[in-house]
């Protein structure tokens, strides 16, 4: 796959001296402060970041903060501005986005249909939608239906909300909520919230509807953010870390294989694309 376009993306960096500055003062005082003093701190400083975390570790309302990037309280403007976590994600966000709209264009099928898994609100794939010179729609599948009403509201002001279709239910009942087979999977975001099991059951489901050729676009995630002790005792965020290569291992045996991984600059996600191939 030529990966030229990827020069095009404006990602988000951190130099030489950010990158000591952090590993030296930032993460040891995040990752050893007793946990009760930084949440007491995130709740003085009314931190709307923290506070999505603490209802719902992980969930949509924390993702779109980071995604979106304005925070309006200086405690988040701190976390959502500066730290790698935030950063890397608003780059996962870029990166998936600009891969997904080459691959509606370049799908054989018109108009493509992409299926989403976990979707959330969808910013990633209102994002190709709107990116794509190629028409295509979108199914998102969630079991929590809070994100459906903000993500119409983004389709909408993306100009795109006749495109997208959301549906409350089971990943893993996919064969049975959808009106035709998808010519992509996106499953970006929720493999490192899943066990081993829990994600090959997805797959398998997902593998069941995919037409030979058919793509998939996924990611990894590292402990390179250099956080994960603050997250786990002050956000209460347990992310499960694996590499590429990893989730690429539990997905080869349901017929995905022919597997391409992209990094974003900061080193914290890969964003993968399979295919079906049997």
């Amino acid at each position: 796959m030529d990966l030229s376009w990827i020069d095009d993306i404006e990602f988000e960096r951190v130099g030489p001296v950010g990158r000591a500055f952090k590993a030296a003062i930032i993460n040891p005082f995040a990752n050893h402060m007793p946990p009760g003093m930084l949440r007491a701190l995130l709740r003085f400083g009314k931190s709307e970041l923290a506070a999505s975390n603490w209802a719902d570790p992980g969930g949509w309302r924390s993702m779109v903060i980071s995604y979106e990037g304005r925070p309006r309280q200086i405690a988040d403007k701190i976390l959502v501005g500066a730290g790698t976590m935030s950063r890397a994600l608003r780059n996962r966000r870029r990166l998936a986005g600009a891969l997904l709209a080459r691959l509606i264009d370049e799908c054989p099928h018109k108009p493509a249909h992409v299926l989403c898994l976990g979707a959330g609100p969808g910013r990633i794939i209102i994002d190709a939608l709107s990116r794509a010179t190629e028409d295509a729609h979108a199914t998102l599948v969630d079991l929590n239906p809070d994100a459906f009403d903000y993500g119409r509201e983004i389709a909408a002001d993306a100009g795109v909300a006749d495109k997208v279709k959301y549906i409350v239910g089971d990943v893993r009942d996919v064969d049975e909520l959808l009106d035709e087979p998808p010519d992509l999977v996106k499953m970006i975001g929720i493999c490192e919230y899943l066990t081993d099991e829990q994600i090959r059951s997805i797959i398998e489901a997902a593998a069941g509807v995919m037409p030979p050729g058919s793509g998939i676009v996924f990611n990894s995630i590292s402990e390179a953010h250099g956080n994960d002790r603050f997250f786990r005792r002050v956000f209460g965020l347990h992310m499960i870390h694996r590499t590429p290569q990893e989730l690429m291992e539990l997905m080869s045996p349901t017929g995905i294989g022919e597997f391409v991984s992209i990094p974003e600059p900061l080193g914290v996600y890969h964003v993968v694309l399979g295919r079906k191939v049997s």
